[in-house]
């Protein structure tokens, strides 16, 4: 998803019972407000797969900091929230991301980032870039296989096994 789409879902697009979660809305910059998200495309369900258990103890958590903040409480049903229930701010979402990246010793890398690599997984796993686009919420596959179809290694060790197999695995060499 994408930091917007992120940060504007509210517990009401999600349903930990069916594991989706539906994306409706993304956050506006500066003015924390919900808008219509990027393309139609971008409004979209999605499978939690293991990602529901995680957002179940998180919502646990974040229901105590509702008990602990009490009237100060500012019930936006967002997912992502302040310890007072507000919409979290881009920039503090991209401080804490570079704060994990540096404990986690990795390179520095853009939040949005993680779509590609997101894509790219999928992609060297296999899946069908018409999937792995509409998980990305693009309104053309093209922007897919333009922006983050990247060609791995993996990618290409795949592609050469098929042709072993198109070529029933006798190949001599010259």
């Amino acid at each position: 998803m994408r930091q917007g789409e992120l940060l504007a879902l509210r517990w009401s697009d999600i349903d930990l019972e069916s594991g989706r979660l539906t994306v409706r809305h993304t956050l506006r910059r500066g003015v924390p407000t919900l808008a219509d998200p990027k393309t139609d495309a971008s409004k979209r369900t999605l499978h939690l797969g293991s990602v529901a258990a995680t957002l179940r103890a998180h919502r646990t958590r974040q229901l105590g900091e509702r008990i602990a903040a009490g009237r100060r409480w500012r019930d936006g049903d967002f997912v992502f929230a302040t310890k007072l229930g507000e919409p979290l701010d881009t920039s503090t979402v991209t401080r804490a991301f570079q704060a994990a990246l540096r404990r986690a010793g990795l390179p520095r890398q853009r939040f949005h980032d993680l779509r590609h690599a997101t894509a790219t997984l999928h992609l060297e796993a296999g899946e069908e870039l018409i999937v792995v686009s509409r998980l990305l919420g693009h309104s053309t596959i093209s922007t897919t296989a333009d922006v983050y179809a990247h060609v791995t290694p993996a990618v290409l060790d795949r592609t050469a096994d098929r042709m072993d197999g198109i070529l029933g695995g006798n190949v001599e060499t010259a």
